[in-house]
């Protein structure tokens, strides 16, 4: 019994069967851009995404003309759930699927759009509100590789 206690777990991670999170790894071609753009932190809280919870606690958005319809938390406007390296672009200027590397974050890919965000300016994803607020508005040179 002992040793499929130990084997187990290997066998697990050598089959594949242990999730970890995604990353988005270096584009093997030279970046197709290098722009100034303006960065700002967002979460998948209400605060950040608009959304609140209605009197059956399920969540809704908060204003504008999808005003009290159901909202799905965590997930982008490209169909994906949101994670770490998710980016939020004005679809005009950066495709989705756009890569791009910014200091200080790492490497992301455009998933997410927002109504506040448009032409020069990106949202980069974190897992808490406190770590987009620690991010806040900043101002970086960005690699750029478009799909």
């Amino acid at each position: 019994m002992r040793i499929i206690a130990l084997i187990l777990p290997l066998f697990t991670v050598l089959a594949g069967c242990v999730t970890r999170p995604a990353t988005f790894a270096s584009p093997s071609r030279q970046a197709d851009a290098y722009l100034s753009l303006v960065a700002t932190g967002y979460c998948h809280c209400g605060a950040c995404c608009g959304w609140e919870r209605n009197w059956l606690g399920r969540p809704v958005f908060s204003s504008g003309s999808a005003k009290g319809r159901p909202k799905s938390v965590g997930l982008t406007a490209s169909g994906t759930q949101a994670k770490p390296g998710t980016l939020a672009a004005d679809p005009a200027y950066f495709p989705m699927g756009t890569r791009m590397f910014i200091p200080g974050y790492g490497y992301g890919r455009v998933e997410d759009t927002g109504g506040a965000i448009k032409a020069g300016r990106i949202d980069l994803y974190f897992r808490s509100h406190q770590e987009a607020l620690n991010w806040g508005r900043r101002q970086r040179d960005v690699q750029v590789w478009y799909p």
